[in-house]
């Protein structure tokens, strides 16, 4: 696997994937952006952790050149990731942000001698791939400069985007699939290498780490039915993951519906429905350190 996680993922082969599930939440995304960039002047420096294929990275990077320009650094273990988001985030710059790439474990603290001290830092559902994710906040605060902003994009409500009867199956097919999701989430937690369990919400790490003003607020990826093409492809993407890290906590009437519905030539095949939809939402946590005193 190229790049170093602790989850076991191949993160590298998810590229594609990535990128059509991002496209998707592109509006809400330079949303947030403008939101967390409002009080940032000039040349300030935003870094994105676990930048992934640079959805994000590029909506900061918009966001910063709309307010005279500034430098992103984007931070992950995989190459291939960090390449095509390099790429996105340059686009959306447009010559007045500087990118930089920075491969790096956001779980080692070789990071801090890496990455520049941040007015910004973004991480987004980065933290609970990592062994100890209190350890991971608390390496991320210590990137601010005085006065800087953590966001970490982590919660909210999981994915819901199949009728609650598809036809194959039992009806409430996608309760189970949740279920199921978050089976194999609490055994791969308990997979890493030195797993630590969070017993808090991410309100009192924050202001346990010494960060201030925490609050939070959550957007919504809402893509209803009819579905277009991208949202059929992102379902599909979703199924298939689904289906692949989580088989073994379905049953076998429920593993054979996945199979048809991800079969393009059964009557079943998800990818020719106009039913499916898109709806989502996610949490953004926040906390500022302290300003320096006059």
């Amino acid at each position: 696997m190229a790049g170093h996680t602790h989850d076991g993922l191949d993160w590298s082969a998810r590229i594609a994937e990535m990128w059509r599930a991002q496209a998707l939440e592109g509006g809400a995304l330079r949303g947030v952006a403008e939101r967390l960039a409002a009080g940032l002047a000039a040349g300030a420096t935003v870094v994105d952790v676990g930048c992934g294929t640079g959805g994000m990275s590029a909506a900061l990077a918009g966001a910063l050149r709309g307010r005279g320009g500034g430098q992103m650094v984007l931070v992950d273990a995989v190459p291939e990731l960090l390449e095509v988001a390099a790429g996105a985030a340059t686009r959306a710059g447009a010559n007045q942000v500087e990118v930089r790439t920075v491969r790096a474990d956001a779980a080692s603290e070789e990071m801090l001698d890496l990455v520049p001290v941040a007015d910004l830092v973004w991480a987004s559902r980065v933290l609970h791939h990592l062994p100890d994710q209190r350890r991971g906040a608390e390496l991320l605060a210590r990137l601010l400069a005085p006065g800087g902003w953590l966001a970490l994009a982590e919660g909210g409500l999981e994915r819901r985007c199949l009728p609650w009867d598809v036809g194959v199956g039992r009806p409430g097919l996608q309760d189970r699939l949740l279920a199921a999701r978050a089976a194999w989430f609490e055994a791969m937690r308990a997979g890493i290498p030195g797993s630590v369990r969070l017993t808090q919400g991410w309100n009192r790490v924050l202001a346990e780490l010494g960060l201030g003003s925490v609050t939070a607020f959550s957007y919504l990826v809402d893509h209803p039915a009819p579905p277009s093409a991208a949202v059929r492809e992102s379902v599909t993407d979703w199924l298939t993951m689904v289906a692949d890290t989580a088989a073994d906590h379905l049953d076998a009437d429920d593993r054979e519906a996945v199979r048809r519905l991800l079969d393009p030539h059964d009557p079943a095949w998800i990818g020719a429905r106009d039913d499916v939809f898109v709806l989502q939402a996610h949490t953004v946590h926040l906390g500022r350190a302290e300003p320096e005193t006059a």
